[in-house]
């Protein structure tokens, strides 16, 4: 019994054949095309990444400024 994982079944989707040539060990003739796909990828995710870290940071800065703000008014009743 073998593992099906979502990329196969995407693969699959998209191309039965090319599903079967690489379930038959049949290598790909544009491996460089996939590198460079590949690469695409990570760098996408790294960038994905950062926006979430940002996107986090500010709102955690938001949430200070609020924060002080409402220490501040209340120290000046």
């Amino acid at each position: 019994m073998s593992i099906t994982r979502a990329s196969d079944i995407g693969n699959y989707l998209y191309c039965h054949r090319a599903w079967r040539y690489r379930k038959d060990g049949f290598e790909s003739a544009n491996k460089t095309e996939l590198a460079v796909g590949t690469e695409l990828h990570r760098q996408h995710g790294r960038k994905t990444l950062s926006a979430f870290l940002l996107r986090g940071l500010g709102l955690i800065l938001l949430l200070v400024s609020i924060l002080l703000l409402v220490a501040y008014c209340t120290a000046q009743i």
